[in-house]
């Protein structure tokens, strides 16, 4: 049935940035798309893929209010909008100094420069990347932020069949895991960061994806247990192994004194007479 776009709302807003969430209550959806305005009026669309609930949308003007509209991709139909409204922040300034320029600070005056409310931020940095856990078909990979922050990130590698991939990640987060990767293969991970308008990066690293793993034998069964010959001395056991195979068997009962008795049967055996 046809999948279900939940509230959208803005879960932190800088001066150039608006981080959306979202929520799908029922259904998948194959991607999102983000419509907004941007500050020169002009209509920006942004995709995001299926899995994600989570979009910075950068690049927007300070203290200023926007509309955002977001629509699910599902087939060829588009589902939605579900909209929100948030105005971004606001750049602290330099205070101007009152002090004409040629004038001279005297004792007893205390005229000083203005301190500054806030100063625009440098660009952040990107730390090293590193491939922190591999299996058969994936890589998480994680790195560091040593200054700053990012609106969000992205990486770039190459699928099994030598398709360039592209997987969006959010500001927030160090870490992220790479799915639908082939065994016994190795792949080149770029990570850059989005500030603002600017792409910071790459940072790379290889990895090697596990080899596939063989599936443990699964226990085996064991069937109906029948005497299918009987003499005054002794009785012939017959059984069944419906699925598998056993190591060996061991047959248990009392004797005419009441003594228990074992008898062992190798694992090939489906018959035993016990004397």
């Amino acid at each position: 049935s046809q999948p279900i776009l939940g509230e959208l709302t803005a879960s932190h807003v800088s001066p150039d940035s608006v981080q959306l969430e979202w929520s799908v209550p029922e259904g998948t959806f194959d991607s999102f798309t983000v419509q907004y305005r941007d500050g020169q009026g002009q209509a920006q669309v942004l995709p995001v893929d299926g899995g994600s609930r989570t979009v910075t949308v950068p690049g927007l003007s300070p203290s200023r209010r926007y509309k955002f509209n977001l629509y699910g991709v599902w087939g060829r139909k588009r589902v939605g909008p579900v909209s929100t409204d948030a105005v971004t922040g606001e750049w602290g300034l330099w205070a101007p100094s009152m002090l004409p320029a040629d004038a001279g600070v005297g004792v007893g005056q205390d005229f000083a420069p203005a301190e500054p409310e806030e100063e625009p931020p440098s660009q952040p940095i990107l730390g090293e990347l590193t491939a922190s856990h591999v299996s058969p078909d994936s890589v998480q990979l994680e790195w560091s932020v040593p200054e700053g922050t990012f609106d969000s990130f992205t990486v770039q590698y190459r699928d099994g069949q030598g398709q360039a991939q592209v997987l969006p990640v959010d500001g927030g987060s160090r870490t992220v895991t790479v799915p639908g990767l082939s065994p016994s293969r190795r792949y080149k991970f770029n990570l850059y960061g989005v500030w603002g308008r600017k792409r910071v990066g790459p940072v790379s690293t290889d990895a090697v994806t596990a080899p596939q793993e063989e599936e443990p034998p699964s226990q085996p069964i064991l069937g109906e247990l029948t005497a299918s010959h009987v003499s005054p001395d002794s009785v012939q056991l017959e059984w069944s192994v419906p699925e598998g195979t056993f190591d060996s068997f061991t047959v248990q009962y009392r004797d005419a004194q009441g003594q228990p008795e074992s008898l062992p049967v190798d694992g090939g055996s489906r018959t035993v007479t016990v004397p």
